[in-house]
């Protein structure tokens, strides 16, 4: 419930999932980065440094994207919830479960 006392907004996806991807990306970048100083340039440095970075994003960015999924599961939640408060309204019944 929001203070107002109508039904919560759910958090904004957006911001969240440009974090999320900005972070990869970063990571990525800062990986193969990182091989080219140590002397594995070129094509083999990019694509280690972008394998290096799967793993290291699924450990590193793990409370973002958990925040991300909560966000996209509430505004599911939402959806389904507003998506069947039409179809009640649309059938001329308030109950939106029958």
């Amino acid at each position: 419930m929001s203070p107002t006392g109508g039904p919560a907004q759910p958090p904004s996806v957006w911001p969240l999932l440009a974090l999320y991807t900005l972070g990869r990306i970063l990571l990525a970048a800062a990986l193969v980065a990182l091989l080219w100083l140590l002397g594995l340039g070129s094509f083999p440095g990019l694509l280690f440094g972008l394998l290096l970075s799967m793993p290291l994003s699924f450990v590193l960015l793990r409370p973002l994207r958990d925040k991300l999924t909560e966000a996209m599961a509430a505004r599911s939640v939402t959806r389904k919830a507003s998506k069947a408060d039409l179809r009640a309204r649309l059938k001329g019944t308030d109950d939106p479960i029958s």
